[in-house]
């Protein structure tokens, strides 16, 4: 089987990074008694690693929207020579409805054509929250956000490009999102869904997994993580435990960085 982080490389040195940074967010979250999990594939490789996925490339948390506003009041008044609070509110050019929390230094390139706009580039850790919704709902708030904002990221004008981003989110969250949020809370019961206009629609949650909250292993650290992690795995990646193939590794990775550095291609 490939070895795709050994000691050394690139990807292991800033997986080592994103530790750090995930210590920093926890000891933030612990200061201010907001409640947290590992969440996606941070919390799989958790449960299946002991630590970071061999080939995973960034880091996701989760929180209730309640713990989400709280900890968004505190990081934008955050002043720190180390470590961003990037969303919607900080970077115009940041128009995913959930935030990151990222180095300022040595900055690491994405996938994704706009992230070249971004204030700080540094390795980091995505915030998610999670909200009530089917999965029409969620799915409805995606169509609506997703397909508006995906032409912006090619104005190359800075001022226009800013100017359009803003008029897609002040429609989306005036109006759209609003709508599907309300068409989402019927029949919703219990389900939970990333934040509607993430896009992360088919994925479900439930309270009766997540709380109350347990910890676990991850790179030697304890965080917290759902009480019954084999049920919210399960919900998200069916087996979990089962190792996905070469090429599902290769699309599930974001920074051209460390795919050229595990399989030899240059898409900068």
């Amino acid at each position: 089987m490939r070895v795709y982080n050994p000691e050394g490389s690139t990807l292991r040195k800033d997986q080592k990074e994103m530790l750090k940074v995930l210590e920093a967010f926890a000891k933030i979250c612990e200061e201010n008694n907001i409640q947290w999990w590992l969440c996606s594939g941070t919390l799989l490789g958790a449960a299946r690693h002991k630590g970071f996925i061999p080939w995973d490339d960034d880091v996701d948390v989760t929180m209730l929207k309640k713990d989400y506003k709280k900890l968004q009041r505190v990081l934008l008044k955050m002043e720190s020579d180390d470590y961003f609070y990037q969303s919607i509110k900080s970077d115009p050019d940041h128009v995913n409805v959930f935030a990151k929390f990222r180095k300022k230094k040595d900055p690491v390139l994405a996938t994704d054509p706009r992230s070249k706009y971004f204030k700080y580039q540094g390795v980091g850790l995505d915030v998610f929250y999670i909200e009530r919704s089917t999965r029409f709902g969620a799915h409805l708030a995606k169509f609506f956000y997703k397909n508006m904002q995906h032409p912006t990221q090619y104005i190359k004008n800075r001022f226009l490009r800013h100017l359009a981003v803003r008029v897609v989110e002040g429609i989306n969250f005036a109006l759209l999102i609003p709508f599907a949020r309300l068409v989402g809370q019927f029949g919703a019961k219990d389900q939970y869904r990333i934040c509607l206009g993430a896009g992360f629609y088919k994925s479900v949650f439930y309270k009766k997994d997540i709380f109350p909250l347990s910890k676990m292993e991850f790179e030697g650290v304890e965080f917290p993580v759902p009480g019954n992690t084999d049920a919210y795995l399960t919900n998200i990646y069916g087996d979990w435990r089962k190792l996905p193939s070469e090429e599902q590794i290769r699309k599930s990775m974001h920074y051209p960085l460390y795919i050229k550095e595990i399989f030899g291609e240059d898409l900068l």
